[in-house]
């Protein structure tokens, strides 16, 4: 039975079979018995981690320790809210930050993001309406069947298992996931990694 960590473009956590290419980090969201608790966050630095760092080890979702949660690619991961982790990836923790036009605390930037992001109390994502056209690459919209990936100048359907065939890329307004600080960091040409199928 797979645990409750695999987190979705919509910023749902799903109990899924595939762990992803990337890992994150909110704080404790799981109780002893490996359950997700009613909490999406503990604390603001959302982070995107690589899965293998310094030949590290951990037991997932070990009782009094932080939740480990997976994502399918780092697209999925900044349209959920999280950003380059300063620690394993800090390569891309510097050109996302410089990107973004953000020069302060990396904390700084946390409270904006989470601002944007999260809905206090209700533990939901927000969202905003925007134009097809001025979004970038690399944002993640949610259309009548679910969120899709701007990329390659076509739209990527999602499901958990990953992307399905590319369609065209639609005109008009959009409900926006990813959230506006990071639409800034792509915007100025940020590059996230993306798993797309093998073909």
């Amino acid at each position: 039975m797979p645990l409750q960590n695999r987190v979705q473009p919509t910023g749902d956590i799903l109990a899924h079979r595939a762990r992803g290419h990337f890992m994150g980090n909110r704080g404790i969201l799981h109780d002893d018995a490996q359950t997700l608790t009613h909490r999406r966050w503990r604390h603001k630095a959302w982070v995107c981690c690589v899965l293998q760092f310094k030949n590290r080890r951990r037991r997932v979702m070990q009782p009094h320790h932080y939740t480990e949660l997976f994502f399918h690619d780092e697209a999925v991961a900044l349209a959920a809210g999280h950003r380059p982790c300063a620690e394993c990836r800090r390569a891309d923790f510097s050109n996302f930050f410089a990107a973004a036009e953000h020069s302060g605390p990396a904390q700084d930037f946390d409270t904006e993001l989470h601002a944007a992001r999260a809905i206090p109390r209700q533990f939901e994502q927000r969202r905003h309406t925007a134009e097809i056209t001025s979004l970038p690459e690399g944002s993640f919209l949610l259309t009548d069947s679910g969120p899709a990936l701007l990329w390659q100048d076509a739209l990527w359907p999602f499901t958990p298992d990953g992307y399905t065939t590319p369609e065209r890329k639609p005109e008009g307004t959009c409900q926006v996931l990813t959230p506006q600080p990071t639409l800034r960091a792509l915007r100025g040409g940020y590059a996230p990694q993306v798993a797309l199928p093998q073909r």
